[in-house]
């Protein structure tokens, strides 16, 4: 069976934490030890997030603007997906056998240049900020913020991936048994300023609707959106809480407004997508139930025809056991 795993940005950095490298590999470490069993079993594709990443870097740039230009968005997209598909590709391989190949591809997502979205910022990245510095990077630097918790993270557009560039190349690698960990991030977005000119595009593509499309693209059967809750659930930290087992896409897209839009929202809409497009079963769950939402005895699963199930009612439990909704970075 052929299975996309997308890695929530908690499978990186979980809230609250500094993004250090070695807590950064810890964490991956930990997403890996859920992931190998699956890359065992099945042809296997990894996405994953890299919001913090791309954030940090951009802050990175801008302390040296008075030197030299920054660099744009569409290069800290490329630059952290090779950083951290080596994390992964790391990782993994200390855990499955030498004799399965593991590749990270540096992928390429075509956006429209006339996407509404790319003139309304809406897609955080970056650290979490208390707002009297969000206020002044806001006149220094002409970024926009947006509540988040109790602080504000930058928030830049995010147009809808269209097309994926390397899909050949990934079939191929695929074909011949390798693990392969690609479109991290959302992919670089890009897009033809001529008739043959590829440029970048100072954007970030949702991670959960490229590796919505990149499932369907490569005819995978199953695609599961990791995070750091076990499932989708109405009126979170409400009195009629309640964890969604099954459900179809047209239940979930009916109560979109019921998802929140910084966190569970795109996870739902990016599994509605891929179920429509003809994919058997997407699955919204813990990082640490990974296997068994490939199995379908873990999370939130979406069928075409599901008929709708209900979880018995609980507390609900996050990945790290809190009960905290998800809110991963991108």
């Amino acid at each position: 069976m052929r299975v996309v795993i997308a890695l929530g940005g908690n499978a990186l950095l979980r809230r609250g934490e500094e993004m250090t490298l070695q807590n950064q590999r810890a964490n991956v470490r930990t997403a890996c030890e859920a992931i190998a069993p699956v890359a065992l079993a099945h042809e296997l594709l990894v996405s994953h997030g890299n919001g913090p990443q791309v954030g940090l870097l951009a802050l990175k740039e801008a302390a040296y603007e008075q030197f030299l230009p920054g660099y744009p968005l569409d290069v800290l997209d490329a630059e952290t997906q090779g950083m951290i598909g080596y994390l992964i590709e790391r990782e993994l391989g200390n855990l499955l056998p030498e004799q399965l190949p593991l590749a990270t591809l540096l992928t390429m997502i075509e956006v429209d240049p006339d996407d509404p979205a790319l003139c309304l910022p809406t897609k955080p990245v970056g650290p979490v900020y208390d707002r009297a510095t969000a206020d002044r990077l806001a006149e220094e630097r002409g970024w926009a913020f947006a509540a988040d918790g109790d602080g504000v993270r930058r928030v830049v557009p995010s147009p809808q991936p269209r097309r994926i560039f390397q899909l050949r190349q990934i079939r191929w690698l695929l074909e011949r048994g390798c693990v392969v960990i690609c479109a991290g991030g959302g992919g670089i977005p890009t897009t033809f300023t001529g008739p043959k000119e590829l440029d970048g595009v100072e954007a970030v593509i949702d991670k959960d609707l490229a590796s919505a499309l990149l499932a369907s693209q490569v005819d995978a059967e199953v695609l599961v959106l990791a995070t750091d809750v076990d499932g989708v659930y109405l009126d979170w930290g409400g009195p009629a809480q309640a964890r969604v087992r099954r459900a179809s896409p047209s239940w979930l897209r009916e109560r979109a407004d019921d998802f929140a839009a910084g966190s569970i929202g795109p996870k739902v809409e990016a599994a509605a997508r891929f179920v429509v497009a003809g994919g058997r079963r997407a699955v919204i769950g813990g990082l640490g139930d990974i296997a068994r939402m490939v199995e379908g005895t873990a999370g939130t699963s979406i069928e075409a025809d599901a008929v709708l199930e209900m979880a018995a009612p609980d507390a609900g439990q996050g990945m790290f056991g809190d009960g905290r909704p998800g809110n991963d970075p991108a």
